[in-house]
């Protein structure tokens, strides 16, 4: 269980008048050092899998596969993002070993407004397999106001 803490936690994704649509990226490009095995493609089919069966998920997560995210030193790689959240990057993703914690963060990631936590609050080896962390775009306009 995931235990949460900050204010970025103030709202059930249902409670918003938006919620955002979610995305997770799987590098398809992904292959074992020294080897042609790509493992990114069974990663996708069973994170696919797990967040269809999570309960609140699958109509508010796209799962996509997609080209090199630049993390070939530690496949897999997966990300999430959405509109006016932080997006994630993580590597050294198993995929058969982590799709609970996949999934896990998954619902972390729904309920957190700006998409920030810490790495306590992240499940299982996500807490510690970060590769990067972008904060939300925040575009000015020529008017002066944020998009």
């Amino acid at each position: 269980m995931i235990e949460l803490h900050g204010s970025a936690l103030t709202q059930e994704p249902a409670m918003r008048q938006s919620a955002p649509r979610h995305q997770i990226l799987v590098c398809q490009s992904c292959r074992h050092k020294d080897s042609p095995c790509r493992p990114g493609l069974a990663l996708l089919e069973k994170l696919r899998a797990a967040v269809s069966q999570a309960k609140g998920l699958a109509a508010d997560f796209e799962i996509s596969g997609t080209a090199c995210m630049a993390g070939c030193d530690r496949p897999c790689t997966v990300a999430w993002r959405a509109t006016g959240k932080a997006t994630w990057l993580f590597g050294d993703i198993d995929p058969d070993a982590d799709i609970d914690a996949l999934v896990d963060f998954a619902k972390l990631y729904q309920r957190l407004e700006d998409g920030w936590c810490r790495a306590a609050d992240r499940p299982g080896k996500l807490a510690s397999a970060t590769l990067a962390r972008i904060p939300a775009a925040l575009i000015v306009t020529a008017e002066g106001q944020f998009q």
